[in-house]
């Protein structure tokens, strides 16, 4: 990484000429300036990783330059030289701001340790920015794909709600994105500058999940040989997002209720009260009113959690979206994985229309690289696509008791069986609601289009009349 220049302010020239011959030496680039005036100018003008300055200037001294420039530069390293060095000195100068104080003559050894010290500081500090910017990248706004009414909905919602500091609570099935819209949030909020800390509630064991989250003091159990800050520390000025909170048990619900109220916490072994500033997004994928029925998770916490609710549909309720999203995967794996293949050819998109995709966009994602692994036109075709058998089994075990009251299976296989049983469904759907498409598609959570196409697959006919108008 190149580093800025660095700045030597001194109003003797040979001294200034030494301390550069000394410093591009060792590879700086250097600016030099003979007044604090000068040296301001310049701080205005260019981007320095830190100053060297002699503490006695004509005009405005060293003493008055360290502050003047912790104004308008702050963070930015001064190393301050004299030949006057005393100890009373040397405390003013770190007082004003000044990170060292050398004596002179320096020692050139000593001089280029310190600047070394400060290079390494900008080094870490710019390394982390891009680490921070790389990290967020994946979760701009601009990666919610659709055009789907509640995807372009969910959207503008999250442009209003990301300046804010409402907590956030998403609720949506497995693979819908809530991730994707925790991150755009913190992305868009007023604090995308600082940490954005992730944590999934149900891939930490229950033992540990307090002190990860918490943190802990040393001694508090065994092993706990140091103390240990938490997520929410770390999250601390920043966002912190917990994932599938709906499986936290509800000790530690009551502990997070009281973080909740003003930020306050305590860590496992610990007595002291702290306080972070953070911003709570959290998301599960259960039926949260279910789970407050069976007292598994506290109503009060649920609603301290839902300021702003968000729910991402299911992709099966989106149409079109698929083919959009598919062809956005497409265009991604080509990329990865060095193949070209231009498009999704008809009958391709007419299976991805019909299959009900109870893993949601995560598994349309895998769908789409196991089609660009296994393709070898330039066309995805049906045949690339997997046959849907298990996740449509998926899907029609989650339709509930009054679907599975239908005939019985006719003896075949089970391609057979699966087949009667989709149209047993359709048409005992269709009755029910009066022969309208549109609200036997939202009954069987598919579009009219995927309704449609199945039923011209499944060769249906259907006694009585059909009505095609909007539910």
């Amino acid at each position: 990484m190149k580093l800025p220049p660095l700045l030597v302010v001194d109003d003797e020239k040979n001294m200034r000429l030494s301390l550069e011959t000394v410093l591009r030496g060792e590879g700086y680039d250097v600016r030099l300036a003979e007044s604090a005036e000068a040296a301001l100018k310049t701080l205005a003008e260019e981007e320095l990783f830190m100053v060297i300055t002699d503490a006695r200037l004509g005009g405005m001294s060293g003493y008055e330059f360290l502050k003047e420039a912790a104004k308008r530069k702050p963070g930015l390293p001064i190393l301050m030289m004299t030949a006057f060095a005393t100890p009373k000195l040397a405390v003013e100068a770190i007082k004003n701001g000044a990170i060292d104080y050398l004596g002179k003559p320096f020692d050139p050894d000593e001089l280029l340790h310190a600047v070394a010290r400060c290079a390494e500081r900008h080094r870490l500090i710019a390394e982390n920015a891009a680490l921070k910017a790389r990290a967020s990248e994946g979760y701009r706004i601009e990666h919610i794909i659709g055009e789907h009414q509640k995807v372009r909905e969910l959207r503008q919602l999250i442009q209003t709600v990301a300046p804010t500091d409402a907590t956030v609570l998403i609720l949506g099935e497995s693979g819908t994105g809530k991730e994707l819209i925790a991150g755009a949030i913190h992305s868009l909020s007023k604090r995308n500058g600082q940490s954005y800390v992730r944590l999934n509630c149900a891939a930490i064991p229950e033992t540990l999940l307090e002190s990860e989250l918490f943190g802990y003091e040393k001694g508090a159990f065994t092993g706990a040989h140091r103390m240990k800050r938490g997520y929410v520390e770390e999250a601390d000025g920043g966002t912190i997002f917990l994932d599938e909170i709906g499986d936290m048990s509800r000790p530690l619900q009551a502990k997070l209720l009281r973080f909740l109220e003003d930020g306050s916490f305590t860590r496992v072994g610990g007595t002291q009260e702290l306080r972070v500033n953070v911003r709570l997004i959290a998301a599960t994928n259960r039926n949260i009113v279910d789970a407050i029925r069976k007292h598994e998770f506290r109503e009060d916490l649920f609603h301290r959690l839902n300021v702003m609710q968000f729910r991402p549909p299911p992709l099966r309720d989106r149409g079109d979206d698929i083919l959009q999203l598919a062809q956005h995967f497409l265009r991604q794996f080509c990329f990865r994985l060095g193949r070209t293949i231009h498009r999704i050819s008809e009958p391709a998109k007419s299976a991805l229309l019909a299959h009900s995709w109870p893993g949601n966009v995560r598994e349309l994602r895998n769908v789409m690289e196991r089609a660009v692994i296994l393709e070898t036109a330039d066309e995805v075709r049906a045949a690339s696509l997997p046959d849907f058998e298990v996740e449509s089994r998926l899907r029609l075990g989650d339709l509930g008791s009054e679907a599975v009251t239908t005939s019985p299976p006719r003896s075949g296989s089970l391609s057979e069986a699966l087949l009667q049983f989709e149209r047993d469904q359709i048409l005992s759907t269709i009755k029910r609601c009066g022969g309208n498409l549109a609200k036997t598609a939202a009954q069987l959570d598919l579009s009219r289009h995927a309704l449609r196409y199945r039923m011209s697959r499944l060769n249906l006919q259907v006694e009585g009349p059909i009505d095609e108008t909007p539910e």
